[in-house]
């Protein structure tokens, strides 16, 4: 899946941990991925593209997020083969054809336990949807 995501690897607590650059990991204290022996654990990604803008289609917000969650499991070693769960909020999920296409495309597969949740508002405004995913290595 190809990006333009930056990742910064840094090792913590025993792991290792992944840096997206996002303004809100700071202040908030936390990283976008953080992989613990087999286990990644992606935090929940809006579909933001590299210039701080969002697309108004969701199915590309969806696209750009999963290419941020892809970025940072590879970044530690990972792949989306590794991926085991993904949920997805979104504002409208009376789109959410939109967001299973996409879906579809990316994990057709690989088949990882989904959830799809609708959701008031997501942190940022202009985002519709916010995806987390798990991953477990095999090797």
């Amino acid at each position: 899946m190809s990006n333009n995501v930056t990742i910064t690897i840094t090792d913590r607590n025993g792991g290792k941990s992944a840096s997206s650059g996002s303004k809100w990991e700071p202040i908030m204290g936390y990283s976008r991925a953080v992989r613990r022996g087999n286990q990644i654990a992606v935090t929940g990604s809006v579909g933001i593209n590299a210039d701080g803008t969002y697309s108004p289609s969701l199915a590309d917000q969806t696209r750009r997020s999963l290419q941020i969650i892809a970025a940072a499991i590879e970044a530690l070693g990972g792949k989306l083969e590794d991926v085991i769960r993904t949920r997805m909020y979104v504002i409208d999920v009376s789109k959410w054809e939109d967001v299973a296409r996409v879906h579809g495309e990316v994990f057709a597969n690989i088949r990882p336990a989904t959830t799809i949740v609708e959701v008031a508002r997501l942190i940022d405004g202009e985002a519709q949807i916010e995806i987390e995913a798990d991953a477990a290595l095999l090797a």
